[in-house]
């Protein structure tokens, strides 16, 4: 029993450094939202369906779309909020 839950927190180890979407303990409300975003947009340029409708409901050509979409890609939430510390 002990054996198969190392196994299986090491294999979730493997999946968080090699998948920065995963996650891990230490991250961010900020972070994940982030990586949320920019896993959608990425879907949305990847899948031609998905650039079709994006470019017919925005009016614009698929490339203008793809372009507008990357540039979304940069920062897509803004700035990290920066928390008071605590003193």
């Amino acid at each position: 029993m002990a054996e198969s839950r190392y196994n299986i927190h090491s294999q979730q180890e493997h999946l968080q450094s090699k998948y920065m979407g995963t996650g891990h303990a230490d991250t961010t409300k900020h972070e994940w939202v982030t990586n949320q975003h920019r896993d959608t947009y990425t879907s949305m340029i990847g899948h031609e369906g998905l650039m079709d409708y994006v470019s017919i409901a925005e009016n614009e050509s698929r490339e203008r779309t793809r372009f507008n979409l990357l540039q979304r890609m940069i920062s897509p939430c803004g700035p990290p909020v920066k928390k008071a510390d605590a003193e």
